[in-house]
């Protein structure tokens, strides 16, 4: 018997299969089904399931489709609805909706029942400072510190995947639930049955698991806007072995080149790039170098790319996308991005840019402004080689990772991380380490930080960081700005990466872009915050293989309370606090002239404050002490963990 649902009304055809343990894959069209779009599953795998007239049962997910083509997902076990397709009206449209937007695509809509209390969590990454997603509208459209990742965990028991890279939205209404896309050949959404941490886990099963995090990747990175020559970054790399701090990788940010597009050194600014390497891998200081998907017509590579054919199109117009300061002016120039859909293009970036970093030993590569950075951000008059922009465009930060995971792959690597400032669903699997993007340096922004990297972690991307204390602004001077960046690092010593990255004050640009700032370093914030950031950092060192540990168990290092304790359900209320892996839980601070912070303990466990040894039973919140030089932290049970400072 057939492993497949097949339903068809004139041209309307539907396909329901099994697409891993307790999962569907539901696939809608016209006239056909097309089997090779781009999209963010692996090939099917082997699923045991049974399809018996209109119902399909692939374990905890029981599928059944109406007369007239309405699905309802239901629990196998207890026959509790999870999820029903529902019409926008009784007549016109149906559940599902197709219109014609030319070239065999379509505007599409799929619309879903909505229930009371249910909640949603996952999407990507959203400044809009909320954990849960019911009532937003949220694009699905890439942009600087707006991360479209079409995936959601609802808390009924089921995680979505809308499988589908075009640009759109979706609508998580009171009276309804709809996905859009702009422009799609057909409608593809994956489904998959379960409590949270078992929703993650089918995720990762069928769009890709992370590989494991190097070594060289869970200490301390430093950077700034930025490091604007060679002997600069040395001073910085030796300042900290002179004081004896822990350095685990320092950062190379953007305009070292240059032009946008030569990926190249600058030897006005970096005369000996090999000795300045030699020396940090000799301190065992990684570096990483900044590389961006941008193209200037002054760059020695722009003129073979064009003729090639290597540059993303447009539908009308030039293929020039962003203006950016490029010239000895500093004025804008109009600049190009590759086309990462391509995979010649991306054997092109890479084959330069092992020419000017890989062959030196750069195996750390910071992949800014791979949105791409678009101003305005025309991703409709775009045109890809896997399809027109407002179809595929979501693709782009995703396919940028796949060239540098392959060209790293090649050359023989097995610990590889990019530093990523967009994503898309499937990220993961190329060793995407997510960041907030250029976020203001505010209490509020960094209290919307915690709910962003929650979601995140509900998105599939278990790898995931902040600028401490923020990218835009901070006077190292300020005390009140001292204030945020010591509660930002305490938050940012319990995130997957530690960070320390900003455009401080005083700041430069040129053309509306940042070219340099001040002083972001552990000493640069008076003797009083060194001493508290120097502690934290060893705490973050004497932690890091508990970090690695925990990352194993294919669970995000940051877990949502609900992620460990779905029955519980206060758990699911919280979202100012998190574990950290399964056996510390994390209450940052996040308002200024703070002493106190309330913290609710999860039921079903027992909580050690570190600071007191105080126990305290689960089900219930507690009021903890809170000065600027502590963050309320708590053991889970009999955990035994390095959080005290070493005598």
């Amino acid at each position: 018997m057939s492993k497949q649902l097949t339903w068809r009304q004139g041209h309307h055809v539907l396909t329901v299969e099994p697409w891993g343990a307790d999962s569907v894959r539901v696939r809608a069209g016209l006239h056909r089904i097309h089997a090779d779009l781009p999209g963010a599953l692996l090939p099917q795998p082997e699923t045991p399931a049974t399809v018996d007239g209109a119902t399909l049962v692939n374990g905890r997910l029981r599928i059944e489709l109406s007369d007239d083509g309405l699905l309802t997902a239901r629990r196998t076990d207890t026959g509790e609805e999870l999820l029903r397709e529902e019409p926008a009206h009784f007549w016109w449209p149906g559940a599902r909706h197709f219109e014609a937007a030319g070239g065999g695509t379509y505007r599409i809509e799929q619309r879903f029942r909505a229930y009371d209390g249910e909640r949603f969590h996952g999407l990507g990454q959203h400044g809009h400072g909320r954990f849960d997603q019911k009532g937003m509208v949220v694009e699905l459209r890439q942009r600087n510190g707006e991360v479209s990742i079409p995936f959601a965990v609802s808390s009924r028991g089921y995680g979505l995947l809308w499988n589908n890279p075009a640009v759109g939205r979706v609508e998580l209404a009171v009276n309804g639930t709809r996905w859009v896309a702009d422009r799609a050949r057909q409608l593809d959404y994956w489904l998959t049955a379960g409590a949270p941490a078992d929703v993650l886990r089918r995720y990762a099963d069928v769009t890709g698991h992370a590989p494991e995090l190097p070594s060289w990747a869970s200490g301390l990175w430093q950077s700034k806007l930025r490091y604007t020559s060679q002997a600069e970054l040395l001073d910085v790399a030796r300042e900290y072995a002179r004081r004896d701090l822990p350095l685990s990788v320092i950062v190379v940010d953007y305009l070292h080149w240059r032009h946008l597009g030569d990926w190249d050194w600058d030897p006005a600014a970096w005369p000996d790039p090999p000795a300045m390497v030699a020396e940090l891998e000799a301190a065992g200081v990684e570096l990483a170098v900044s590389v961006w998907p941008s193209v200037s017509p002054l760059s020695a590579n722009h003129p073979a790319m064009l003729d090639a054919g290597l540059l993303t199109a447009t539908d009308g117009g030039a293929a020039v996308h962003a203006d950016w300061p490029d010239g000895p002016t500093g004025a804008p120039i109009g600049v190009s991005f590759y086309d990462a859909t391509d995979p010649r293009a991306r054997d092109f970036v890479w084959d330069r840019v092992h020419d000017s970093y890989g062959r030196l030993g750069v195996r750390a590569f910071w992949l800014d402004a791979c949105e791409p950075e678009m101003r305005p951000g025309h991703m409709h008059n775009l045109s890809l080689a896997a399809g027109p922009g407002a179809e595929v465009a979501n693709l782009y930060p995703r396919e940028h990772t796949r060239g540098a995971y392959e060209y790293l792959r090649g050359r023989g690597e097995t610990e590889i991380l990019s530093l990523v400032r967009s994503a898309w669903a499937g990220s993961q699997r190329y060793g995407a380490a997510l960041w907030s993007g250029d976020i203001p340096a505010t209490f509020d922004a960094l209290a919307a930080s915690v709910r962003a990297g929650l979601n995140v972690a509900m998105s599939g991307i278990p790898w995931w960081t902040t600028d401490v204390g923020g990218f835009h602004g901070g006077d190292p001077a300020d005390p009140a700005y001292r204030e945020l960046l010591v509660r930002w690092f305490q938050f940012g010593v319990f995130c997957p990466l530690l960070r320390l990255h900003g455009h401080r004050e005083p700041r430069t640009s040129r053309a509306g872009v940042g070219d340099g700032g001040g002083p972001n370093e552990l000493w640069s914030y008076g003797p009083d915050v060194t001493a508290f950031l120097e502690r934290l950092l060893r705490l973050r060192e004497r932690l890091r293989p508990y970090l690695h540990e925990q990352l194993r168990t294919g669970l995000p290092l940051m877990r949502p309370l609900l992620l460990e304790f779905p029955h519980d359900p206060a758990a699911w209320d919280v979202d100012d606090a998190f574990l950290f892996g399964r056996d510390l839980l994390v209450a940052p601070v996040t308002t200024p002239a703070t002493t106190h912070r309330d913290v609710y303990l999860p039921a079903g466990a027992t909580w050690t404050h570190t600071d007191t040894g105080t126990t305290f039973p689960g089900g219930r919140h507690v009021t903890v002490a809170a000065p600027l030089a502590q963050i309320p932290v708590f053991l889970r049970d009999d955990a035994r963990l390095p959080i005290a400072q070493e005598e």
